[in-house]
């Protein structure tokens, strides 16, 4: 994938200059920059990530659910806790599954406790894949390296608080 042409200036800013010109200072300019930067920087890192996973044959979604599972107990979760904790619709977390199934990263076995379910169950390959992807993304700082250690805890502070404020999870 190209990287973006790079513009020789900040878009966002430019945008929150407009904002102001078009709506006035009390129609939340700063907001909007920030909602819209934090928005560009999933946009950024999510590329970042895709490439460094992909050499391992995975998306970054595949990948979290290969470290979910590898977090998990037994290496082995419901379709159900898998969508719920990976936070996607049911559908995606049985497609990111099925893909990962096809790859042989993971297998899919009836769950003994109900009969209906699906577990998926972490094989080697997906766990030797989930590692290897790990030490790379490590390796660049999940590119984020550029923050200092403090910078770093502000971030999440930040942006924990935002997540707090929209219930999504319970305090």
């Amino acid at each position: 994938m190209p990287k973006p042409i790079r513009l020789p200036f900040d878009p966002i800013v430019r945008a929150a200059q407009l904002w102001t010109q078009r709506w006035g200072r009390s129609s939340q300019p700063l907001a909007m920059a920030s909602a819209t930067s934090v928005m560009r920087v999933q946009q950024l890192l999510i590329s970042e990530y895709d490439a460094v996973v992909g050499r391992h044959g995975l998306s970054f979604a595949r990948y979290e659910a290969l470290v979910l599972l590898a977090f998990s107990r037994e290496g082995r979760l419901g379709m159900s806790k898998i969508g719920q904790r990976l936070m996607v619709h049911p559908t995606s977390a049985t497609n990111i599954i099925q893909r990962l199934a096809a790859q042989g990263f993971v297998e899919r076995i009836p769950n003994p406790h109900d009969g209906r379910g699906t577990l998926a169950v972490i094989t080697t390959a997906g766990h030797d894949a989930m590692e290897a992807a790990t030490a790379d993304l490590v390796a660049m700082r999940f590119a984020l390296g550029m923050l200092s250690a403090q910078e770093h805890e502000q971030l999440f502070e930040l942006l924990r608080k935002v997540r707090l404020g929209a219930h999504d999870f319970e305090a």
